[in-house]
């Protein structure tokens, strides 16, 4: 709010100093497609199998990101958890640092690659992920109520179930 900037006459709202910075989705349920309307946008074919190429940028990234991890660890976990635990955890607690954000904010990248306190911030996400991950298991291999909420939340909002089908619909082609 303090960044959105209203006139006098409120006539409209300046947005260009606002950042997405969080975002969230969630089912709402079946909605009705407005086919065969004047109204219905009007989408554009598939030409070709395999032709999309908006993600391919994202894949290379994560590639690399799995290629240096198994560098690191030699293969002892495997691609998944290694992406998520560089890509997902640590990177996220990095991400709230604003001791961080100030200075890639204020530096060239190769400053902030040098920056001491990036090495302390770091080390800190790997011990808070270790820490956070430790209470976690030990909450859920202690309590059935908790493996149990582990098993609904997996079979509802996480669509476990929906993944592993989408997996094995992929891997069988």
């Amino acid at each position: 709010m303090p960044l959105l900037e209203f006139g006098r006459e409120r006539a409209g709202v300046d947005l260009s100093q606002v950042r997405l910075t969080h975002h969230n989705l969630k089912n709402e349920g079946r909605r009705d497609l407005l086919y065969g309307t004047e109204e219905a946008p009007k989408l554009a074919g598939v030409t070709e199998v395999g032709s999309g190429s908006i993600q391919e940028k994202e894949k290379a990234l994560l590639a690399e990101i799995i290629a240096r991890v198994n560098d690191l660890f030699e293969g002892e976990l495997t691609d998944d958890d290694q992406l998520i635990c560089v890509n997902d955890i640590i990177k996220g607690k990095l991400l709230e640092s604003k001791e961080l954000l100030l200075q890639a904010r204020n530096n060239t990248k190769a400053q902030f690659a040098n920056s001491p306190t990036l090495t302390t911030e770091i080390m800190n996400a790997v011990m808070d992920a270790l820490a956070a991950h430790e209470t976690m298991s030990k909450r859920a291999l202690g309590s059935e109520s908790v493996r149990e909420g582990l098993r609904n939340v997996l079979l509802g909002p996480a669509q476990l179930y929906e993944a592993l089908r989408e997996r094995g619909r992929v891997e069988a082609r």
